[in-house]
């Protein structure tokens, strides 16, 4: 055990150094409600959501007396932001919001009980937050239904706790239009225990699903998964990630490529602490638990976001003698991770947090008190996300290119080769056929080279886009066609 530590903290301090600047990047905490009700994110749930230069951010607000959602968007990375939206406008509180996007088209799902008890419902924007649907009723049964989770891909998912017969089950239904009309819903869970909480993620035709689980007995919290490998038209048995003497809670799910992350609070070391295990294997074999965060004050609510090699991961912290927010990344797919990095620092309460990326930026948002009630506040780190420019060798290009990407078509993940002769700024943007921007894959100073970036698509629709790089006086684009 003694070697095992030694080279893990080895390995994390070489991670560390392998890309200096980026812990220094975050920039100032920016306040995004200015109300003198109460404003709250989700406990583990998708509070923010990137998608090129587009932020979306939901959250419940108490400011017209019952809780109602409300949202607002950023157009260009965060920089500025848009007024606050309300969404919802009924009788009854609507609560526990989040929010997915894929491409442009913005999904969010709330609970209300609105109906007289508590149901799901769930709205859109297809294009990119400008405008809306109506309110849509996901379930209706006169008994609870709760804690809903979604993930968006070529279909939406839905996942939430039931308790039509008794216990909480888990439940899913899908779309397979973008949201537009819903399938039935399937029991996805059956047991005398309660299940509960769940979270879905999905990469292709791979659905994770993530919740807690009582059926060990005496009330121990576990945390169970299960997956479809057909889009969630079947699904296979419940699997068992956690076997501990102590309570595991709000598991958290998220898939890239081959690779599934997931991270929970567990208490097996006497106090509650951030766990992390993947798969590499879409989900068929699981790594050991590894303790992400090793404190005597509690640790909870983490949130992770993939982009190629990376996994950014922001949880709720208590070592300084109150709750911060703090943030810690893998540039391995969850091999090794560096120091912790603390992205707040006041006396005041701060919870909830959410993270996601977009291109080189990474974002986080929580709910905070320090300004005498709960308001959303937000942060960013414009380079935090430097998925892979890497060098190939030592000789020198006599001349600017930029190469077809391959493979071309492609699903999900590509490479893009470029070569410099002079140092200098290079900028290589990622466009969709109507102009937009989708990702930035570089925007920094480098050295004279050839170059490749792997560009990953999977929070995008099919179709085509272009790429474009400038450096210099240098200016090219090309075609690539995505298909999912």
């Amino acid at each position: 055990m003694i070697k095992f530590n030694l080279f893990f903290v080895i390995g994390c301090l070489l991670l560390s150094a392998q890309i200096p600047e980026l812990n220094a990047q975050w920039q100032t905490d920016v306040r995004l409600t200015h109300d003198t009700a109460r404003s709250y994110t989700s406990f583990a749930r998708k509070s923010i959501t990137a998608n090129g230069d587009y932020l979306h951010v939901v959250w419940m607000d108490y400011r017209n007396g019952e809780g109602e959602i409300y949202y607002k968007r950023s157009t260009n990375a965060g920089v500025s932001w848009t007024s606050d939206i309300r969404l919802t406008n009924a009788p009854g509180s609507s609560v526990n919001p989040l929010v997915v996007a894929y491409g442009s088209v913005v999904h969010i799902a709330w609970e209300t009980d609105r109906d007289g008890n508590w149901e799901i419902y769930y709205k859109r924007s297809s294009n990119d937050g400008l405008n809306w649907t109506t309110d849509i009723r996901l379930t209706s049964n006169v008994d609870p239904q709760y804690s809903v989770s979604i993930s968006a891909g070529l279909y939406v998912h839905a996942v939430w706790q039931d308790e039509r017969f008794g216990p909480p089950e888990i439940y899913y239904r899908r779309s397979t239009d973008g949201g537009v009309n819903w399938g039935t819903e399937t029991r996805l869970t059956n047991n005398a225990a309660s299940q509960k909480y769940p979270v879905v993620a999905v990469r292709g035709p791979v659905v994770h699903v993530v919740f807690e689980d009582e059926r060990a007995g005496s009330g121990n919290s576990e945390i169970y998964y299960k997956r479809s490998t057909n889009d969630g038209v079947n699904w296979g048995s419940d699997t068992r990630l956690t076997n501990s003497t102590g309570q595991s809670w709000n598991p958290f799910v998220s898939a890239a490529g081959s690779y599934a992350h997931v991270v929970w609070d567990d208490d097996r070391a006497g106090n509650r602490e951030i766990y992390y295990k993947r798969s590499t294997d879409e989900g068929i074999n699981w790594g050991p638990d590894i303790r992400l965060t090793n404190y005597n004050l509690a640790s909870y609510s983490a949130s992770l976001s993939l982009s190629g090699n990376f996994v950014h991961l922001v949880w709720t912290d208590q070592r300084n003698g109150h709750d911060e927010i703090y943030y810690n990344y893998s540039t391995n797919r969850g091999s090794n991770w560096v120091p912790d990095i603390r992205l707040t620092n006041n006396s005041s309460v701060k919870r909830a947090p959410s993270i996601d990326i977009s291109g080189l930026a990474v974002y986080v948002v929580w709910n905070d008190v320090r300004d005498g009630n709960y308001e959303i506040y937000y942060k960013r780190n414009p380079i935090g996300n430097q998925v892979g420019v890497k060098n190939n060798g030592t000789e020198l290009p006599a001349e600017y290119s930029l190469f077809q990407n391959y493979p071309n078509p492609f699903n999900p993940v590509t490479n893009i080769n470029f070569s410099i002769p002079k140092s200098g700024l290079v900028k290589l943007i990622v466009f969709d056929i109507i102009g937009r921007e989708v990702s930035v894959l570089a925007n920094d100073f480098l050295s004279a080279g050839n170059y490749t970036v792997d560009f990953d698509a999977s929070k995008l629709a099919s179709g085509a886009y272009f790429y474009k790089i400038s450096s210099g006086n240098f200016t090219d684009v090309k075609k690539m066609i995505l298909v999912k």
